[in-house]
């Protein structure tokens, strides 16, 4: 059986002459944020009853792995086949050595159910995230490398920069108002003194000759 075990995990499937194809399909790790575990990865088998004809290399390879001839190793399978699907029909434990088991519900469907040991042979992990502050690490901003401890600075600058310019402004308006102040003070609140009025004396007209 290891013989068949290993063409499975090579070819990801095997077919079984009157019965149909197990495949083996592979499940990648995943992430449970639930229950914050790491899920490790593992295999899933899926039976397909339409398609029992094993492929055209299979028995050249089981002929050579058991070193002997094709028809000797087309025998020996096919008695294999025969047992399985004797047990399956009745409704005993059809039992594939070191994978699993093939089994029937009422209906008279197939089912395989596979060894949980070769499902998940990891164990879940831990999956806690860890906060390291004031760790340095690269940052990508725009098409320049930064790193974390520079970015304050930098942000930082940009501020003082855009502060010291409404800063600037904000002098130059109050000496501007306190030049005003200080000239309306000095020449008091009046009109005269808001601007720069010259009295014209009015020339005396000529008297015309009667």
């Amino acid at each position: 059986m290891e013989i068949l075990n290993s063409y499975l995990f090579q070819h990801k499937s095997v077919s079984i002459p009157g019965l149909g194809t197990l495949h083996m399909e592979r499940i990648p790790a995943r992430t449970d944020f639930v229950n914050r575990q790491l899920l490790p990865p593992g295999f899933t088998f899926r039976f397909d009853k339409y398609f029992d004809a094993p492929d055209k290399d299979f028995f050249g390879y089981l002929a050579s792995r058991k070193r002997v001839a094709d028809h000797e190793a087309m025998k020996w399978y096919n008695e294999f086949a025969y047992e399985l699907r004797t047990r399956i029909r009745n409704r005993e434990k059809a039992e594939w050595p070191g994978l699993g088991f093939f089994h029937t519900d009422d209906d008279g469907e197939i089912f395989f159910e596979a060894d949980q040991a070769l499902v998940r042979p990891l164990k879940p992990v831990s999956a806690v995230r860890i906060l390291r502050e004031n760790t340095e690490h690269q940052i990508l901003v725009g098409d320049v490398e930064r790193t974390n401890t520079e970015m304050p600075e930098l942000l930082t600058g940009v501020h003082v920069e855009r502060e010291s310019w409404w800063t600037y402004a904000i002098i130059i308006a109050a000496v501007a108002l306190s030049i005003c102040f200080f000239q309306f003070f000095k020449n008091g609140f009046n009109a005269a003194a808001a601007g720069n009025q010259t009295v014209v004396p009015a020339k005396k007209m000529p008297e015309l000759s009667r």
